[in-house]
């Protein structure tokens, strides 16, 4: 079986201004590495409405829609922007993971990763913040849950910055668990251990600046890799960042583009294990464009060998 690599071109039209690090060059650089790997290209359909609301409220939607600009760039908060194509690429980012998590359990491919912007997990309830619009990863967990009938959906977020968005829109969903590795101390101040959720189905591990690979697969063998055992998800979700990587600008974690292929193919292989490979990926950050290329190239890489 093959891996879905589902994007669309609205992914460019979502303009962020001069020397902002969530830029359209991002996407590009990304599906030019992508561009040999033999993958079941899919367009990023656009969100229906209910499927955003299981997350975000009407009202949120609609502020977003009357900020949006005809032309030039609105600003939401200090790093956060409109450009007239926002909305389009960041209801594909959703619809993409949705229709992803389709073609997973209905099982036309072995696994599927969404190549969209901007960016998803840091979106709270009614509050863009972070580059983040809609909840993407979280959007995907409840569409699980609630349309396909899933008992238990895993989220993965290794972004090097923590997702408090993913965090606050599923804190209360028990059959959702939510496993955040990231950078702390650092923006945006959230994911300490003792978050743990409404129903102890939130999973916070703060890695200090400095650290390298090592320390993550530490962590993810000792407290990772035993916790998705024993929740037994029926589908897991990757909040794929790259920002972890050593060439990263925001950041000071020291990843290198293997760690990233090794975490890919243990979270595969733990998959294959409890959930029959069931894996769909969506991408959140990585802003050093070679970095990015690199790393993103070997997460799809594994994915694809995952599912031979």
């Amino acid at each position: 079986m093959v891996t879905a690599l589902l994007t669309h071109d609205a992914a460019l039209h979502h303009v962020t201004p001069e020397g902002h690090p969530e830029r359209v060059a991002r996407i590009e650089h990304l599906l030019h590495a992508l561009a040999a790997f033999p993958l079941m290209r899919v367009p990023a359909p656009l969100a229906e409405d209910s499927d955003i609301e299981r997350c975000h409220p009407p009202s949120y939607i609609g502020s977003l829609e009357s900020h949006l600009p005809s032309r030039g760039l609105h600003q939401v908060d200090g790093d956060t922007w409109l450009s007239p194509g926002s909305l389009d690429a960041a209801r594909r980012a959703a619809g993409g993971i949705v229709k992803a998590i389709d073609m997973v359990l209905d099982g036309e491919v072995a696994n599927a990763f969404v190549a969209m912007r901007p960016p998803g997990h840091h979106a709270e309830r009614t509050t863009a913040m972070g580059f983040c619009l809609f909840g993407t990863a979280a959007i995907g967990a409840k569409y699980a849950l609630e349309t396909r009938g899933l008992s238990r959906v895993a989220v993965v977020d290794f972004d090097v910055h923590h997702g408090n968005g993913t965090q606050d829109l599923l804190w209360h969903e028990r059959r959702a668990l939510t496993i955040t590795s990231h950078q702390s101390p650092l923006w945006p101040g959230t994911g300490a251990s003792h978050e743990t959720g409404a129903h102890d189905n939130v999973l916070n591990l703060p890695l200090p600046p400095g650290s390298d690979g090592s320390r993550m697969r530490e962590v993810y063998e000792d407290r990772v890799f035993p916790r998705l055992r024993e929740f037994a998800p029926d589908l897991i979700i990757l909040s794929a960042g790259f920002d972890a990587h050593a060439d990263d600008p925001l950041a000071n974690l020291n990843w290198q583009t293997e760690d990233f292929r090794w975490l890919t193919e243990r979270l595969c292989a733990l998959a294959s294990e409890v959930c029959g490979g069931r894996v769909v990926s969506t991408l959140e950050g990585g802003y050093d464009l070679q970095a990015l290329s690199e790393a993103g190239a070997a997460h799809v890489r594994a994915l694809m060998e995952a599912g031979e």
